[in-house]
């Protein structure tokens, strides 16, 4: 049995190279897209002594009528609930 020595491996193209001719080319890249994050809501801070929790499910476009109407009155959410509920009896 002979043995013989293993052929040395190609040299590689620098990354930066092959970056630079598809982007030049129009290549699509294979890294995902990143979905666009939705905006976020500033966050209400209140010190109300409120400490029971509702939770509900709404469409999106019920949360936000909801939002708007309490930063509208610039009032809490669980105070614009009462005052929708005080509305909603008389």
């Amino acid at each position: 049995m002979a043995f013989a020595t293993k052929p040395k491996p190609e040299k590689r193209a620098d990354e930066t190279a092959i970056e630079d001719i598809a982007r030049q080319n129009n290549f699509p890249g294979r890294q995902p897209s990143k979905p666009a994050a939705p905006p976020k809501r500033k966050q209400r801070r209140y010190r109300t002594g409120r400490n029971r929790h509702l939770g509900i499910k709404a469409t999106e476009e019920t949360l936000e009528r909801f939002y708007k109407a309490a930063d509208d009155r610039n009032v809490p959410l669980g105070e614009l609930l009462r005052l929708a509920l005080d509305a909603l009896e008389k």
